[in-house]
């Protein structure tokens, strides 16, 4: 049987900062309107949405 891991109540609703949610919106949109982001660009974006999508999972399973 797999292990549980206890995460505590507060980290559950860690979200991310206004400004760091300003830049991914600000990178998705810029692709979504066809600009080629950079190598850099595209890995931030990437990793931003990764982080958006763990602490969303976090607060589905609190």
């Amino acid at each position: 049987m797999p292990e549980v891991i206890e995460i505590p109540v507060n980290l559950a609703y860690f979200q991310l900062p206004e400004a760091v949610q300003a830049r991914l919106q600000f990178l998705l949109d810029r692709q979504d309107a066809g600009e080629v982001l950079t190598l850099a660009e595209r890995q931030e974006a990437e990793g931003l949405v990764d982080l958006a999508e763990f602490l969303s999972l976090l607060r589905s399973r609190c």
